[in-house]
């Protein structure tokens, strides 16, 4: 027990305690990651390092490019520094990349310690630690495999080392301090500099004596500090050619810091200072009323301690340290991502703010937890001694201990409920990924190559990050999009094949599943092949019409007769045409070289009003024989919902809907 009252004891089971609930949050409420689908690209290049890779090289060109990955001649890289990376990669190595987050959560927390008692007491840093912990920014964001919460890390580091150095002389612990911020830099380098800049202010106001030892214990932490900058400029030569162009710079020129036309994939705005204004004031608000410990009540607290702090004198160490309160907020102005993680600036609760928070703002968590535990324990102390001047002195333990509860109990319950919203919403999130993705997980798809639909364009990894390639596309089983799916074939020639679908619209930030499907799918060769397909219709609805198309001649016909509809696609290298007893005319279009032959049947209600079969059988047509793929099924209730968001899943409807395929080998046309 003597050994628990030691702050340093105290403030490391907080630490381990913390690292703990990381790591189970991690698996528990983001198993399948977060609506940010950067966690992929983090997760992608962790494996890269693992192979010791800096480029993926795929067997086949746009059918595996990962998201943020940039095209080069010497391959595709990701747009991220590869700090976070290496750090989930070590984790890995441990045994599981969410043993990282478990292990920075905890350092964090150690960071938090030593930064505060550095620059105020041990008992505040304790206090600092418990108020992390407890903050829903943190929980969240270190939870998760995105670079926030480790450039924290290192930020803590290098604070936490530079004051230890500044107060001791410490040369060693100068030079951790420089080796942490240049890490940070190649980490986040904007990030850093904010960060830094305080501290940095600091140093050359502590270097104004020109006294030797300081000036010496400064520029060792410089020069550490440089070596990082020369990472990151050397990594930059290597990826990008230059080595003052980040990859996140090569990948989109004009995603970066100022003001005016800013852009990435097509997407542009103004980036204005009035929006920017308004944005980042939206952002501080949420951070003090929803992410922060506690909401208003850790914001309150942190007022208090600037407030005790300012009355009584602050110093250089604690002014550099309350400086993180105006570089953090003041630099992102300049940034047009807070902007962007904004759905909308009338709504706090949309974009991905509401699951993940202010994470540009990630540390502002380091000055708001440091004087926040200085207005708890300032609050504390003066309850204590309003309650001796007050109380006899034979009542004076139980009624102190008759208010700490009950401070206990209301601060607990506002943290709890404030850090209970964002999990909670982000769970429900990961509801309707296990939804999604149990295909996978109740089938056996070893040996396998699946085809993704790309919702969000021809990508991989967005949004099914938590569907990733190894580094040689070698793995158990292989992810590829839906484009040059023969290409695909030719690089896996042995083995099965698949193809993932579903209905609905990919939205589970909103709390939306979709009904997904994985289907078996097969390559067949011949001189011609047969597709058969079977169509019923719930009455009093009728099929009513067929098209058939190629992409660049369409043909359309009737439909005599009664439901059910029985239809035969013949394709031979020369054509693609349609055979049933119940058309009364010929339909047929070109085979293409390579591409799509679609059939389409219409089911009409009487009214003009219905909805259609879709079939897209996928061609390849050689000198004398063609190659299908088994074809993908659609049921589209509008033009709207096809193309990707109509999958014929069966089972799934409330309407007497059937459709069935089948697709066989025939040497001889004629049979046909």
């Amino acid at each position: 027990m003597n050994l628990l009252r030691r702050p340093r004891v105290q403030a490391a089971v907080v630490a381990l305690l913390g690292g703990l609930v990381v790591f189970a949050l991690s698996h528990l409420v983001f198993p399948y990651h977060t609506s940010n689908h950067d966690e992929a690209v983090y997760l992608q290049q962790a494996a890269m390092l693992l192979e010791g890779q800096l480029f993926l090289r795929p067997p086949v060109e746009d059918v595996f490019r990962p998201w943020f990955f940039v095209e080069s001649e010497r391959g595709l890289y990701p747009k991220y520094t590869p700090v976070p990376a290496a750090m989930f990669a070590a984790g890995k190595l441990l045994g599981g990349y969410r043993i990282t987050l478990g292990v920075v959560a905890a350092g964090v927390l150690v960071g938090t310690y030593h930064t505060v008692r550095e620059t105020f007491d041990a008992r505040t840093g304790v206090v600092a630690t418990v108020l992390t912990l407890a903050s829903p920014l943190f929980l969240v964001d270190a939870s998760v495999f995105l670079s926030y919460v480790p450039a924290t890390f290192w930020n803590l580091g290098f604070a936490a080392s530079y004051l230890h150095a500044d107060r001791t002389g410490n040369r060693p612990t100068a030079a951790i301090a420089g080796a942490c911020v240049g890490v940070a830099f190649f980490t986040r380098p904007y990030t850093a500099v904010l960060f830094a800049t305080p501290f940095v202010c600091h140093a050359l106001w502590s270097c104004r004596t020109l006294r030797r030892p300081v000036v010496e214990r400064v520029g060792l932490t410089a020069a550490f500090g440089l070596g990082g900058v020369m990472l990151a400029v050397t990594y930059n030569t290597l990826t990008t050619g230059d080595p003052f162009v980040f990859p996140y710079q090569a990948f989109a020129p004009n995603d970066g810091l100022g003001f005016g036309e800013r852009s990435i994939l097509g997407y542009s705005r103004e980036f204005t200072p009035a929006l920017s204004l308004a944005a980042n004031g939206e952002l501080l608000w949420t951070f003090a009323t929803r992410w922060l410990v506690a909401g208003p009540l850790g914001t309150l607290a942190a007022a208090v301690g600037v407030v005790a702090v300012s009355r009584r004198g602050f110093d250089a160490r604690q002014l550099a340290l309350g400086g993180v309160f105006l570089t953090v907020p003041l630099g992102n102005l300049y940034f047009w991502g807070t902007v962007n993680m904004l759905g909308s600036l009338s709504d706090p609760t949309d974009g991905l703010v509401r699951f993940l928070g202010p994470f540009y703002h990630v540390d502002l968590l380091v000055p708001a937890v440091a004087f926040g535990a200085v207005g708890v324990l300032w609050a504390a102390d003066r309850l204590r001694t309003l309650v001796e001047v007050r109380v006899p002195s034979q009542h004076v333990r139980p009624v102190l201990l008759a208010v700490a509860l009950v401070c206990a109990t209301v601060g607990g319950a506002a943290a709890v409920t404030t850090a209970a919203e964002p999990l909670r919403d982000n769970h429900t999130v990961t509801q309707q990924y296990e939804r999604a993705y149990a295909p996978f997980e109740d089938r056996d798809l070893s040996n396998g190559v699946v085809f993704l639909p790309t919702p969000h364009g021809d990508w991989l990894n967005h949004p099914f990050q938590y569907l990733r390639n190894g580094p040689e596309f070698d793995g158990e089983t292989v992810y590829a999009m839906q484009n040059r799916q023969f290409a695909v074939v030719d690089s896996y020639p042995d083995r099965r094949y698949y193809r993932y679908d579903y209905r609905g619209e990919w939205e589970p930030y909103r709390g939306q599943a979709v009904e997904p499907k994985i289907q078996r799918v097969r390559l067949v060769e011949a001189g011609t092949v047969v597709t058969t397909v079977d169509a019923a219709a719930p009455a009093p609805a009728r099929l009513a019409s067929v098209r058939l198309t190629n992409g660049d001649w369409s043909v359309t016909a009737a439909v005599d007769g009664t439901d059910p509809l029985s239809l035969r696609l013949v394709t031979d290298a020369q054509s693609t045409r349609v055979r049933g007893a119940e058309l009364n005319e010929t339909v047929a279009v070109p085979t293409p070289d390579r591409g799509t032959v679609t059939l389409v049947a219409f089911v009409d209600y009487g009214t003009g009003a219905g909805y259609e079969y879709r079939v897209e059988l996928p061609v390849d047509r050689e000198t004398d024989e063609v190659r299908t793929l088994t074809p993908r099924l659609e049921v589209c209730w509008t033009e709207q919902r096809c193309e990707g968001r109509a999958a014929h899943v069966p089972d799934s409807y409330q309407y007497d809907i059937d459709l069935n395929v089948t697709v066989s080998a025939t040497a001889d046309p004629s049979r046909d």
